[in-house]
């Protein structure tokens, strides 16, 4: 192995790993929430907005992130974030205020930016015809969004009540303790154990070529593509529980053990969609990805139930019986998990392959817009509940959002082929020939 691959290698594992602990870190309020509520006795709309401050602030700063990342390195960056994690991760575990809690969790928050930094800096590492499994490796690292669902619940049990070193407690605040000691360790891995000679594409370009390529259309269908795959899976992770509760009347822990079905493969299978799109084109694979989701929330959207008929005669026959179980329910969402988890690969295989130079500034929007995706999606979920009264309507939403982008990516495509076919369909995937909704731009 020479130099080169060693080093691009080890960018790669190190970032994961600590892609993966900043991700745990950023949703450890979904399982610290209940004891933090019983403890300060917050209302259910005050502990939402520690959960939300926490998740808005993971996706506000993805595009300044990234570039920042093209301009001095990801290891530079993804050292302070993990540094800068590990104080307020901390203060957590001291804090005495709702106040001081909701300051907190915005800045723990700040961890979630870690994906576009991460997306940067092994774009510039990779050769072209490994991006698409290495983009999804890392990208796999939001598994850790189970992280603390596994490990908090033992902890905070086992400790409770427990002071360590004199001024350490026990219970849900040993948590980000653990949490910020990690981090250090961590950081001191990556700066120490990645490259000191780190590639940094964007370095001397001005402000305004790197955010040249997002007035370009395409970029803004990119986004809207990771609304699907990421927005959709965020706001899911956090509402699938409630809904097995509600709806399959199973225990809490059941629930939790259900949802990670979904979440595991979604995370998992990042780097199986970057192999696939990396052999088949990234394009392709979207294809592949929306039809599967249209057909799983297709499923999913039909409300449990009958089609009652009243005849002239005054009678009532009942046709087109549907019940999904709770079995048929959790193979169908898993299947969903597995084309979310393909999905989110394949679309941040165009980036580097388009925008080569300008993968901080274009993955960072991306990121940012589908993270914002899954802070506005449960709201949206709660309001067609409301609205239709059909549990179900929730993913009636996420189908109208997938053909949304499968409408949008095949008129791109149908446009391309009506431009310039019969030639272009030997060269679907060529990064280098535009797309005709650029002159919209």
């Amino acid at each position: 192995m020479n130099q080169s691959t060693d080093g691009r290698n080890r960018v790669l594992w190190l970032s994961t790993i600590a892609f993966t602990l900043l991700f745990a870190v950023w949703l450890m309020f979904g399982i610290l929430g209940k004891p933090i509520q019983e403890e300060f006795g917050l209302t259910e709309v005050q502990l939402s907005w520690v959960i939300a401050a926490a998740a808005l602030n993971g996706s506000l700063w993805r595009l300044p992130t990234g570039m920042i990342t093209d301009r001095i390195g990801g290891r530079k960056v993804m050292t302070f974030l993990l540094v800068a994690t590990a104080i307020p991760a901390y203060l957590v575990s001291r804090v005495d205020s709702y106040a001081m809690l909701i300051v907190l969790a915005f800045l723990v928050g700040f961890a979630g930016n870690s994906f576009s930094s991460g997306i940067a800096w092994n774009s510039t590492w990779q050769p072209r015809e490994r991006q698409g499994f290495a983009l999804g490796l890392f990208g796999a690292g939001n598994v850790g969004a189970s992280v603390t669902k596994f490990i908090g619940p033992p902890l905070i049990a086992g400790t409770a009540g427990v002071t360590y070193f004199g001024f350490v407690e026990g219970g849900w605040r040993l948590v980000p303790v653990v949490y910020a000691v990690l981090l250090l360790v961590m950081a001191a891995l990556v700066w120490f154990g990645t490259p000191s000679q780190d590639q940094a594409p964007g370095t001397g370009q001005p402000l305004r070529e790197q955010v040249k390529p997002l007035r370009q259309v395409r970029v803004w269908r990119f986004s809207l593509y990771y609304v699907a795959v990421f927005g959709a899976y965020v706001a899911l992770a956090a509402w699938l529980p409630t809904y097995y509760i509600d709806n399959f009347q199973v225990s809490l822990q059941t629930a939790a053990l259900l949802t990670a079905t979904y979440i595991f493969p979604a995370s998992l299978l990042r780097p199986f969609g970057g192999h696939l799109s990396d052999r088949f084109g990234a394009r392709r694979v979207m294809y592949w990805t929306f039809a599967a989701m249209l057909l799983t929330t297709g499923l999913l959207m039909m409300p449990n139930g009958h089609i009652v008929i009243s005849h002239a005669d005054g009678s009532e026959t009942q046709h087109l019986a549907y019940n999904l179980g709770l079995v048929p329910f959790a193979v169908v969402v898993f299947a969903l998990g597995c084309a979310m988890g393909v999905g989110k690969a394949a679309v941040f295989k165009h980036i580097p392959e388009y925008f080569p130079k300008n993968v901080g500034a274009v993955g960072g929007l991306v990121g940012m817009l589908g993270g914002l995706g899954g802070f506005f999606l449960p709201p949206l979920f709660a309001y067609t509940k409301a609205w239709s009264g059909f549990p179900s309507s929730t993913f009636f939403v996420l189908f109208i959002l997938t053909a949304t982008c499968a409408a949008w990516m095949h008129w791109t495509v149908v446009q391309m082929l009506h431009d310039e076919s019969p030639d272009l369909a030997r060269h679907m995937e060529s990064p280098t020939r535009p797309e005709p909704e650029e002159a919209l731009a």
